[in-house]
Parts: structure tokens; sequence; C-alpha cells
């Protein structure tokens, strides 16, 4: 491994696969489902249709983005913590995006994730998704999910031997040699 100026040098990925693939393959896809709706229902009713479906998006996240501020804003001022918020928020960036987006497949996508009675589902997997990598990240194990430090149930034997320990616990009250002592009812 090279140094540069003292720090070891990173080791740089580029874009993951699956989204070099996607940038690749969706507008591929895009452009038959358009030329193949355009053959069933004419150019320009295609075109009406892209852009009936972009102002509708558009109306949809100005509707759902000011929901999602309002939510966000209500959960920091009670002082709870907004993952729920935030996950829609970043759903309805996407979605917005993609709603935006000439092409009727990027269009299906951008309406599951903005629609308020999709989200939940798109919000569900996002957690999921993230959770994965974050215990990739860690260390943890993928498969069971538990990162290392973090609890899991005992097992009957775990429980027992904790009892047993729990029993080698003498009960007291520690007292400060500083403070006086309190006076006894």
């Amino acid at each position: 491994m090279s140094k540069v100026s003292g720090s070891p040098a990173r080791k740089t990925r580029g874009l993951p696969w699956f989204v070099a693939v996607a940038l690749l393959v969706v507008p591929i896809v895009e452009i038959y489902v358009l030329i193949q709706v355009g053959q069933v229902i004419g150019g320009w009713p295609t075109v009406a249709l892209l852009l009936v479906e972009s102002a509708l998006g558009a109306w949809l996240i100005k509707r759902e983005g000011r929901r999602a501020w309002n939510a966000l804003r209500g959960a920091t001022e009670t002082g709870r913590m907004p993952g729920k918020e935030l996950a829609d928020a970043a759903l309805l960036l996407v979605g917005g995006t993609l709603l935006l987006t000439p092409g009727f497949v990027t269009d299906v996508v951008g309406f599951f994730f903005v629609l308020p009675f999709t989200r939940p589902l798109a919000r569900r997997a996002l957690s999921a998704f993230l959770g994965r990598r974050i215990v990739a990240q860690l260390g943890g194990n993928p498969i069971t999910g538990f990162m290392p430090g973090t609890y899991r149930p005992p097992t009957p034997d775990q429980a027992e031997a904790q009892r047993r320990r729990n029993d080698d616990v003498v009960q007291g009250e520690v007292i400060d040699p500083d403070t006086p002592p309190r006076p006894t009812p």
C-alpha cells in the first residue's frame, strides 16, 4: 500500500454494479416501453400521457412533501427521533426525481415511492436494505443481523447461570463518610 502525504492510500471503489447496470438498462427499457405504448395509442397521446403523469407527479410531490415537512417539524418539536419522517423525505426526493424523468417505468417506481398508501412498503424495504448494509459495514453477521456487542436473548442455560450469579449479590447501601447519617424513623 502506498502512502500519500503521510496517510495510507484509500481503496476507491466506483459505482456499485447495480447502479452501473441500471444506468445502462433503464434508458433502454424506457425507450422500448415508449415505442410500444406509442404504437398502441399513437405518438401524440403518448406525449400527452407523459405530460399528464409529470404534472400529476409534481402536484403529488408538492402535497406529500408539505405533509412530510410538517411531520418532520412535529417530530423534532416534540423531541422524538424523526426516523420515519426522514425516510419518507428521502423516498419523496427519489420518487419525485423519478416522476419528473420522462418514461413510464420510472413513473411507476416514482409513484410507488410517493403515494401515501405504498410509501410504507417502500420505507420497510429501504429500512431492511439499509439495515443489512449497516450490519455488513460494522462487521456483523448479515444472516442473523446481530452486530458484536448487541443484545441477544439469553439461552435457558445462560439465564440459569445469570440467576445463580444474582444469588451471590449482597444487598446493601453505600455509605459516604463525608455525608452525615440519615435519621432512622
